[in-house]
């Protein structure tokens, strides 16, 4: 296991909101095992859920994400794959929201020696609260 440094960049564009930006560095773990690349790391206060960890399992050309800890809930799991919809549930302080994602476009080049950087563009409905197209930029530094 290793630890890094990672730059996270996450961009959102909806037409309640208009365009949001977020951008922090944090200390993560990476590591191999079998055939896909784990990352982890704590969430800021940026992006909302403080006190809680991001796991990102990458294999090939699908991304796992998955909050855990305080302040996740059991239903915050997302599934990445170009071209590809994912349903599941997102939990907030006020209950479970049926979510949708569409990912548009995935480009993983992160290695397990700790560099390369992962871009994910998808699109995300929240039945009845909010739609947009976000971006996420993981970048190993």
């Amino acid at each position: 296991m290793r630890e890094i440094i990672v730059k996270i960049k996450g961009h959102q564009m909806s037409p309640e909101a208009g365009e949001e930006t977020m951008e922090f560095i944090t200390e993560a773990k990476l590591y191999e095992r079998g055939e896909a690349i784990y990352l982890i790391y704590e969430e800021s206060e940026l992006s909302g859920v403080p006190g809680c960890k991001t796991r990102l399992k990458l294999k090939g050309n699908e991304v796992q994400m998955k909050r855990f800890g305080q302040g996740a809930g059991p239903g915050n799991e997302i599934h990445f794959e170009k071209g590809k919809r994912y349903t599941g549930l997102y939990e907030t302080p006020y209950g479970a929201i049926e979510m949708e994602v569409l990912t548009n476009k995935i480009e993983n080049t992160l290695s397990a020696e700790g560099d390369g950087q992962l871009d994910i563009d998808y699109s995300i409905s929240l039945k009845g609260l909010a739609e947009g197209r976000n971006r996420l930029n993981i970048t190993l530094m």
